[in-house]
């Protein structure tokens, strides 16, 4: 038999939270790329939704510091100077990896970052 819920943890919680993309304004980072705050946590963490629409690219190179960068492509296809990742796929780059983001196509990513 499974525990009931604690009532006091539900989605009235301190600390439940949630955001409409479209109620996030977004924050043009390079020409043709943008990037929509979801969540800030307390200790560092956070969420993104970045939006790169066809032929743009990153100027420079994207460093993960102080931690890694969690990767999830909602649509298009997103690639990071060496390969590209299609809707759907996870990608992990470790804390000190970089890459280069790009799209031919464009694409929506889902971007966390547990430690900051």
């Amino acid at each position: 038999m499974a525990p009931t819920p604690n009532p006091e943890h539900g989605p009235d919680m301190p600390g439940y939270v949630w955001s409409a993309v479209a109620d996030t304004p977004a924050r043009d980072l390079f020409p043709g790329i943008r990037l929509r705050s979801l969540w800030s946590g307390a200790n560092g963490a956070s969420a993104y939704l970045l939006e790169m629409d066809p032929g743009s690219r990153w100027e420079g190179i994207d460093v993960h510091r102080p931690g890694p960068e969690e990767i999830f492509v909602v649509s298009g296809t997103f690639g990071d100077g060496v390969r590209d990742y299609p809707a759907g796929t996870f990608i992990h780059a470790p804390a000190g990896s970089w890459h280069i983001p790009q799209s031919e196509t464009g694409c929506t990513l889902f971007l966390f970052y547990p430690e900051g």
